[in-house]
């Protein structure tokens, strides 16, 4: 089994290139486990086609009893296992909290012993690595970090925040960031400032996902583009990143 925490900045395309991966390893016939960490909930939406799926921390809010895998895990698109940790009312308790408390039950469920998933995929916000957000990196729940970034400003500052946060734990063999894949947002100079930022972590590239329509199509279907057309050039670039994975 082989765990990966994706990171991002929000906003970055994460959610989309996380489930377009986990997408990619299902169609190659592996067992994955793909689990939002983020208190919108919607991490796992392309893989649902429009199925509802309750976050798990809303489970607990509306029901007094421990609820049961299937109750908080559903099957999407090739088999993928989705859930959502979800997180607190809007402007009442910690988003981070949200996920630990997601994390406890999944454990205390023996979720990773009863699917044997070949691959864990945490999609997790980037904007802030601390508490909760942290607990992939630091928890031993992921083996290795993924960072997506672009070259916009913010997105590399974020980027590099994740990358310090993981370098503050690379002494306790917690895990390590594998790599960088480039999401392009088409920036001036935006494939010589991502290597600007590679050339000072010492990071490897693992791949660029260019801008194109086919995305946002297939997403407005409740797809991933794989799901859409494995065959098109942009579901290519994501199988190859998957297949270094």
């Amino acid at each position: 089994m082989k765990r990966y925490a994706i990171y991002g900045k929000g906003g970055i395309g994460k959610s989309t290139i996380t489930c377009a991966l986990s997408a990619a390893l299902a169609r190659k016939g592996f067992t994955v486990l793909q689990i939002g960490c983020d208190p919108k909930a919607d991490s796992t939406a392309s893989l649902l086609g429009g199925q509802s799926l309750i976050p798990i921390t809303e489970y607990l809010r509306q029901h007094d009893e421990t609820p049961s895998l299937r109750d908080i895990i559903v099957q999407g698109y090739g088999g993928v296992y989705c859930a959502e940790s979800g997180g607190p009312t809007p402007g009442i308790g910690c988003a981070g909290r949200g996920i630990l408390m997601a994390f406890h039950l999944l454990d205390e469920l023996e979720a990773i012993e009863k699917i044997q998933p070949d691959y864990v995929l945490y999609d997790v916000l980037g904007d802030v690595v601390c508490g909760g957000f942290a607990a992939p990196i630091r928890d031993s729940y992921a083996d290795e970090v993924i960072i997506v970034t672009s070259g916009e400003k913010m997105s590399l500052f974020a980027a590099g925040n994740i990358f310090q946060a993981v370098e503050n734990f690379k002494d306790q063999n917690y895990a390590q960031v594998r790599g960088v894949i480039l999401n392009k947002r088409n920036v001036p100079g935006e494939e010589n400032l991502v290597q600007e930022f590679l050339d000072t972590t010492g990071l490897p590239l693992l791949g660029v996902i260019p801008r194109d329509n086919a995305i946002p199509f297939y997403e407005n279907k409740n797809q991933t583009v794989i799901e859409g057309d494995a065959g098109l050039p942009i579901s290519q670039k994501i199988i190859s990143i998957a297949e270094k994975l």
